[in-house]
């Protein structure tokens, strides 16, 4: 029993030691196998194990404390119940570290598997962040580029809107000119009508002088 014992408790060091130093690939291996060993019937099993040392434990102290019990009532222990005290001590002992270093080791287990997912959350999140970040440097990209384009696109509705004014300008001017120039022919042909007029006149003058000169030149 005791040679099972320290048997126990070198596998558990030697687990213990590899969680806590990562020797090549080996850390991850122990990981592993205690992955497997808690899936399917593996707790139940660790948990039926546990159980069955502690109760041994248990009897190992009661046992302990009997002979102690005994030596004190008779003053002293015999040398048979010295070597079962000692014996009883012995496992019980190596049974307490064999517990505490499973639950140490039950404990490392569970918070290194959390830490592994904790890195490789931690991994995806920098990959998306590396991501949103380049997103976002094509995002300034466009906006620079589209920002670029409305300063353009301000600059030739600048100009457009100069180019409007001026032709409006332009045009009123030119009304101007033409209400002008249509003044200017409408009072040409007013007094082009009165001309006419004048010189129907002067032409209906004219024949009734000669009617009388060529009536005085008959008589």
């Amino acid at each position: 029993m005791i040679q099972l014992l320290f048997l126990v408790l070198f596998v558990e060091g030697a687990i213990a030691f590899l969680l806590l130093i990562k020797i090549g690939p080996l850390r991850e291996l122990v990981i592993k196998s205690l992955d497997q060993m808690k899936m399917g019937k593996g707790p139940a099993t660790v948990k039926t194990i546990a159980g069955t040392m502690s109760v041994i434990l248990l009897s190992n102290l009661m046992s302990i404390v009997k002979i102690q019990n005994k030596g004190a009532k008779l003053g002293t222990m015999s040398p048979m119940d010295q070597v079962l005290w000692r014996t009883h001590l012995l496992e019980a002992s190596l049974m307490g570290v064999v517990l505490f270093l499973g639950f140490i080791i039950d404990r490392m287990h569970h918070y290194l598997r959390k830490l592994i997912n904790l890195r490789g959350n931690a991994g995806s999140s920098k990959e998306e962040l590396e991501q949103l970040q380049k997103e976002r440097t094509e995002l300034k990209e466009k906006e620079d580029k589209a920002s670029k384009e409305i300063k353009q696109l301000q600059e030739k509705l600048s100009s457009v809107s100069e180019r409007l004014k001026k032709a409006e300008t332009e045009s009123k001017e030119k009304e101007k000119k033409l209400e002008t120039a249509e003044t200017h022919v409408t009072a040409l042909q007013k007094q082009s009508a009165e001309l006419l007029l004048e010189y129907d006149r002067l032409l209906e003058d004219n024949q009734k002088l000669q009617s009388q000169i060529l009536g005085q030149t008959k008589t």
